[in-house]
């Protein structure tokens, strides 16, 4: 009898441990991948693994602006799975290589998308809808399909369990579709024998000169391969292009799955077949799930929290998530890669990787990236020289080797020089160089900024000089602090100068950073709410928005308000003045408290300048109300584009307290920790700990901190401390602290 008590007691605690471990270890269930997917968020929906070239997923009929990553949670059509999207941008593109599941016949021509009837569409619930990281399945009401969806690297793997019919179940091969600008220019679909259907996709669009090569293998022969209206075009062709599709007949009887393993390369069909090999041998669709769940486990475990609150730790770690979505890796597995000229390196001594943000990623996804991803920093920054070498500038807004030059300013610089001041092993003699000459380029406002000192809203016609000159002066800031430590002297006296241009746009009378003139005089009229999309001097923002971008140089700007008084006044009214922004505003100002927009980029670093001037306690009260009110764990979760990883970026720093206000170096300024415990795995196997006694929604005010033990009374920290190691601890309050952070000699 006690022999079987002791069974029984053992028994019980082996189930009870078994249902602890998912607890203890998984924290992909704390990921919710539809966050973001309604209202302006433009996440991916789908299956990945982390930083992986595929993307694999829905792609939906409607392509509005809020289609940009091919998914809105608002729609209930699918016309494919494609193996490469976007997350967060605002333009659409990709969506390469995409497969639909069929029953029966199917029209496959151009425009026959939009006929229900005919072509290849199928309506789904939600409710027959399920994602988690690495995973996504979803049936197709029109054809009784059930799609489940996982991924590799490099390779898409697909499930697709037919229901029983009289009707031929097919996969139809779709190079016709994109996503966004993107357009088919050439393709080729050609079946290499009785399982095995091979091809390439080139397609112009955001960018202009996409080429992507895949390898597709079945689970089951091929009954027929019909190919339908390919054209084949050779690059010195210029021939119109049609609908390009490839339909792959099976026989009817189905009993198991049809699983389909889809492998991408830019570079060949070959290195599509290497990178199939060398990742997914087997065809044990679970085993490829559960290895992409580790995946993800291995890459949320950078960070592991303690709060109380469920849905902000759900809010956490699918901010986490989609941090990890890009840049992504654009190579293959033998370290072929094709550059910025399209031609094809074979470099095996880095990761090469593609989808640089820069214009939104320099503010907090790469700060971020320094502190928990070490082991990639280096990647990019080489990847971004090689881009250098072969395009003659630094990236500004890179996608699958193009430059499409979006947005302004020169962004990929003080990413760039962030990495080599915070230790990284990089070339800094070819790095300087490579920054050096993007910035004296004869482009986007550069010649003017050379010959003025500023520029001229009547000669740079493209408008947003503003904007550009702001950008500007952070990006030649990066460059004379370069300069300096590598003891270019006559070039840091330079570049200080082009640095502190950002003084030309200030009015002094109005107090907002203007459009100027040739002439040296400023725009009229002048209407500091006023925006209109690529029409005025600012970019996606308004006068109200823009003069506060100056995050290189805060003192420099408080001077420019006259001192810290007339400036605490300025920044306490942006959170509280309202006025019409007219109806050619930029749908990205979104977020909004008073004039300040946290759903787009140029707002990211203001609630952190109170810092500045001795009053942190602002910052605190301004971080947690966008922490909890401006984030949240449904579909509308995103107060505006989740820019490639920056609007998430933004939420993690915060939540563990800090934030990099300056572009480059890697000082974190103090906000206010909405975690109770956050420990971070830094560089060399160490861990970071903060620490936040007496945390809660109303215990909001650092009153007191210490750094590993010892009283720490500085509103910031700077990166070596963290990557260090240790333990950083607050004392929380309900009320400001009249002395934390206040001194002169506290402040950042």
């Amino acid at each position: 009898m006690k022999r079987q008590k002791f069974c029984v007691f053992v028994t019980m605690l082996l189930l009870l441990a078994s249902c602890l471990k998912p607890q203890s270890r998984s924290l992909t269930q704390y990921v919710d991948p539809f966050i973001g997917t309604g209202g302006h968020g433009h996440v991916f929906l789908g299956a990945n693994v982390p930083f992986g070239m595929v993307q694999l997923g829905p792609t939906q009929m409607t392509h509005g602006w809020d289609w940009c990553s091919g998914y809105h949670y608002s729609d209930s059509t699918i016309v494919g799975f494609g193996h490469m999207h976007l997350s967060g941008t605002g333009i659409g593109d990709l969506g390469d290589i995409s497969l639909m599941p069929v029953m029966g016949d199917v029209q496959l021509a151009k425009g026959s998308l939009s006929e229900q009837k005919s072509g290849i569409y199928s309506l789904f619930s939600h409710k027959r809808e399920t994602a988690k990281p690495g995973y996504y399945t979803v049936h197709l009401d029109r054809f009784g399909i059930d799609v489940e969806l996982t991924a590799t690297k490099r390779v898409g793997f697909h499930a697709y369990t037919f229901p029983k019919s009289t009707e031929t179940p097919a996969v139809v091969i779709d190079l016709e579709r994109g996503i966004g600008w993107d357009k088919p220019t050439a393709a080729l679909i050609q079946q290499e024998n009785d399982t095995t259907v091979s091809g390439y996709r080139y397609s112009t669009g955001w960018a202009k000169d996409q080429r992507i090569y895949f390898t597709a293998v079945f689970s089951r022969p091929i009954k027929k391969l019909s190919v339908l209206d390919t054209i084949r075009i050779s690059e010195s062709q210029q021939e119109e292009m049609h609908s390009v599709f490839g339909k792959v007949d099976f026989d009817k009887d189905m009993p198991e799955p049809l699983l389909v393993k889809v492998a991408l390369s830019a570079v060949s069909v070959d290195n599509a077949k290497l990178n199939l090999q060398q990742e997914l041998l087997h065809w044990d669709f679970k085993k490829t799930v559960s290895e992409a769940d580790d995946a993800w486990n291995e890459q949320l475990g950078k960070i592991t929290i303690e709060t109380p609150d469920i849905a902000d730790k759900r809010v956490f770690y699918t901010a986490l998530y989609h941090t990890m979505i890009a840049p992504s890796v654009f190579c293959d597995v033998n370290g072929d890669y094709r550059g910025a000229d399209a031609k094809v390196y074979r470099d095996t001594s880095f990761t090469n990787y593609t989808t640089f943000s820069l214009w939104d990623t320099y503010r907090a996804a790469h700060p971020l990236m320094s502190i928990i991803h070490p082991e990639m920093a280096e990647d990019i920054g080489n990847t971004m020289l090689n881009i250098y070498k072969q395009q003659g500038k630094l990236p500004v807004w890179h996608l699958m080797g193009n430059e499409t030059d979006c947005m302004v300013g020169n962004p990929g610089i003080p990413v760039l020089a962030d990495l080599i001041w915070k230790g990284y092993k990089l070339d800094e003699q070819l790095a300087f160089e490579a920054m050096k000459n993007s910035a004296m380029r004869d482009e986007r406002g550069m010649n003017w900024l050379k010959q003025y000192g500023y520029v001229p809203y009547d000669k740079e016609k493209t408008y947003e000089t503003v904007a550009k000159g702001l950008e500007y002066a952070l990006a030649d800031w990066a460059v004379a602090k370069t300069a300096e430590r590598l003891g270019k002297t006559e070039d840091a006296a330079y570049f200080d100068v082009r640095a502190k241009s950002y003084q030309r746009y200030f009015d002094r009378e109005r107090q907002f950073m203007r459009g100027l003139s040739a002439g040296g005089t400023f725009r009229e009229p002048f209407n500091p709410f006023h925006s209109a999309h690529m029409e005025d001097d600012y970019t996606e923002g308004n006068a109200w928005q823009y003069t506060w971008l100056v995050p290189h140089d805060v003192h420099g700007l408080i001077d420019l308000f006259g001192g810290e008084e007339p400036f605490v006044k300025k920044l306490d009214s942006l959170f509280v003045v309202q006025g019409d922004m007219s109806e050619h505003a930029s749908a990205d100002i979104t977020g909004l408290i008073g004039q300040y927009a946290h759903g787009n980029e140029p707002s990211h670093h203001v609630t952190y300048l109170y810092a500045f001037v001795g009053q942190p306690y602002k910052t605190a009260e301004k971080v947690r109300y966008i922490l909890s009110e401006l984030y949240h764990d449904k579909a509308e979760g995103l107060s505006g584009n989740e820019d490639v990883g920056q609007m998430s970026s933004w939420y993690i720093l915060s939540a563990l307290g800090f934030y990099q206000v300056a572009p480059a170096g890697g000082v974190y300024v103090f906000g206010s920790p909405a975690v109770d415990k956050a420990t971070i795995k830094v560089a060399n196997n160490k861990t970071f700990t903060v620490l936040a006694h007496n945390n809660n929604k109303m215990n909001i005010y650092i009153q007191s901190a210490k750094l590993n033990g010892k009283p720490y009374t500085k509103s910031f920290i700077d990166y070596q401390d963290i990557v260090a190691g240790g333990t950083l601890e607050f004392e929380m309050g309900p009320n400001p602290s009249p002395t934390f952070g206040t001194a002169s000699e506290d402040r950042p």
